[in-house]
């Protein structure tokens, strides 16, 4: 059921302009899958949908491009180097400041590291919030991130 469901989304998303959960939820039932909005947002992690600007200036899902083992490390500071204004923390939290619209495709990028010291992430359109286990792991990922950036 999981698997037709997420095939579905895709499907949605690659023939609609999907901009909330809710529609997103609503596009489901009208084929059948009566899902919560908890499901949705599951399936849009695990399917690492990202939100991107569309030509009428709306952001709207869109599936992530693979990252590719060969050269994600250059995509990775690529993506980091021209989306990411900011990188701070306080106690166990880590801030990232992003450029408009770019929160979701950095966060996805963050997440395919998975860095151990992350518990987990939240990303909206411009700023990233990741949950880490300790203070001491929140300096640590700051310095990496920042080093992907190249802020200081």
């Amino acid at each position: 059921m999981k698997a037709k469901r997420q095939a579905a989304i895709l499907d949605i998303i690659r023939n609609q302009h999907i901009d909330t959960q809710e529609e997103l939820t609503n596009a489901l039932s009208a084929v059948g899958f009566a899902v919560t909005q908890a499901t949705v947002s599951r399936d849009i992690k695990e399917l690492r949908l990202i939100k991107t600007l569309s030509a009428d200036g709306r952001y709207h899902y869109a599936a992530a491009a693979p990252i590719h083992t060969e050269s994600s490390s250059a995509k990775l500071h690529t993506l980091f180097r021209d989306a990411v204004h900011s990188v701070d923390y306080a106690c166990n939290i880590v801030v990232v400041k992003c450029m408009a619209g770019t929160a979701g495709a950095v966060c996805t990028a963050a997440d395919s590291m998975n860095l151990p010291s992350i518990v987990g992430s939240l990303a909206g359109d411009d700023t990233i919030m990741f949950v880490v286990r300790s203070e001491a792991e929140a300096a640590r990922l700051v310095h990496t991130f920042r080093d992907l950036s190249a802020h200081q």
